[in-house]
């Protein structure tokens, strides 16, 4: 029975394993066993607080493993340090996840020529299809970095045109207004389409497609989340439902 205990240690942990065992009528305490190699208990101890997501930093593990200070059950009671929690990954073969480069989104063109800001931050309209908003943003995925455009009308805060990429080009901001214009209608004469000064919404393209419909195009100052908070507030929230 010992050496059963010692052959799945790593696995299971010796008080778990002894658990099952009183359960099932055996009598063994975990002070009975061997005393494995310390090295070889933090390892395996380490690896399960890794955990299913395989995300745990070092820092995490090392406060899951640690003593038990301030009441908390949930450290497992090592005496440990990050230097050898950190020689144990290594050797291990695992690591937490890394905080990527940062990704803009929002790329202002200084020569381009931008359009009036005709919301001026009042963010409502009385009836659909009077002011939409739109907005870039980025979804890291474990296959890289997914760019989604969104087109919100902001009488019902509904999304009415969407295009998820690889990349940030004007064509995917052009393939949400074609969305949009296929579930609203060709012809929105009395429609306003505010965004940021990115420069998928400055380009030449953009505001010709939006002319098309019959809308006209405005664009808030630059680095002014304000200015467009209306999209920046979906933005957040969507990209949340989407990591998680």
């Amino acid at each position: 029975m010992v050496d059963f205990i010692d052959a799945n240690r790593e696995e299971f942990g010796v008080e778990p394993i002894c658990t099952v065992l009183r359960s099932a009528g055996l009598q063994v305490a975990p002070s009975t066993t061997t005393t494995p190699k310390p090295a070889r208990c933090l390892r395996g101890r380490m690896t399960r607080s890794w955990g299913p997501r395989c995300v745990s930093s070092g820092r995490t593990i090392t406060a899951s493993m640690g003593p038990a200070s301030c009441g908390r059950p949930c450290r497992a009671g090592h005496d440990v340090g990050r230097d050898q929690v950190a020689r144990l990954m290594r050797a291990a073969g695992i690591q937490g996840v890394r905080r990527g480069k940062r990704v803009r989104t929002t790329k202002p063109d200084p020569a381009a020529a931008r359009h009036p800001d005709l919301v001026k931050r009042k963010f409502t309209a009385t009836a659909p299809n009077q002011l939409w908003v739109t907005d870039l943003t980025f979804v890291p995925t474990w296959a890289g970095v997914a760019y989604v455009c969104f087109i919100v009308d902001a009488y019902s805060r509904m999304i009415v045109g969407w295009r998820v990429a690889s990349h940030m080009r004007t064509t995917m901001v052009l393939d949400a207004i074609e969305m949009a214009r296929w579930s609203r209608g060709n012809q929105l004469p009395d429609l306003v389409c505010h965004s940021d000064a990115g420069s998928q919404f400055t380009s030449i393209r953009y505001g010709e497609r939006l002319a098309e419909i019959g809308a006209v195009p405005s664009i808030g100052t630059v680095g002014d989340s304000f200015d467009n908070a209306l999209a920046e507030t979906v933005n957040g929230y969507y990209k949340a439902e989407l990591i998680w």
